[in-house]
């Protein structure tokens, strides 16, 4: 995961459904596995599923700091920043940013978009060739480029994290291959990562673990 690590603040955004939170996840636990004093923000204040609020518990036994918003994990369904959102700017430690809501939700990266250019960012699009308004390289393309002018901040790398969920092989992923291979290249940017579980992981790719809620 060092490799995704490359600035103090990590942004990870893309399409909802797409595996943002458990990565998201998966890199802060990786900072505080080094040792690192760290953070994880869920910005989701569009989608209340699949949050990184969901991994509290993990999070802070492993020493990671969670900024949730304030009705997180409740019944009520209020969009709103997190109250600790702020602290990101002004201490040394690091911080991975979950963003929800596709082009909406990256809207609250936007009001702080100066903030993070003063800190250093690294903002990485996930992409999952399986869910269906993306698997287009093109659509993909296009909401990536919403999300830049919503958020009012650049995309550095693209996340190849194409899964079926538990239903994932090996050979799945590396089908994916060409379609992120065009998504790059419409987009100009590197790419980043392969991400897989590692019963799934192509070589060259970086294992993650499976931290999302399970719904089911």
């Amino acid at each position: 995961m060092k490799r995704l690590l490359q600035k103090r603040i990590t942004v990870i955004a893309g399409h909802f459904g797409c595996g943002k939170t458990n990565i998201a996840v998966n890199l802060a636990l990786a900072l505080a596995e080094e040792g690192k004093k760290c953070c994880l923000v869920d910005l989701d204040i569009v989608n209340p599923y699949f949050r990184s609020a969901d991994n509290e518990k993990q999070l802070k036994e492993a020493g990671v700091r969670p900024i949730l918003p304030e009705f997180a994990n409740t019944n009520v369904d209020i969009p709103s920043l997190p109250k600790e959102y702020g602290s990101v700017f002004v201490t040394d430690e690091c911080a991975v940013i979950d963003v929800g809501g596709d082009s909406d939700g990256a809207t609250a990266l936007g009001v702080h978009h100066q903030q993070y250019e003063a800190c250093g960012y690294s903002m990485y699009y996930v992409y999952n060739y399986y869910r269906p308004y993306i698997s287009d390289p093109r659509a993909a393309a296009i909401l990536l480029k919403e999300i830049e002018v919503s958020s009012r901040m650049k995309f550095c790398g693209i996340i190849n994290n194409s899964n079926l969920g538990a239903e994932t092989t090996r050979e799945d992923v590396e089908a994916s291959f060409a379609s992120c291979d065009e998504l790059c290249r419409l987009t100009d940017l590197p790419l980043a990562a392969v991400t897989a579980f590692p019963e799934n992981l192509p070589e060259g790719g970086v294992p993650i673990k499976d931290v999302t809620r399970k719904l089911f």
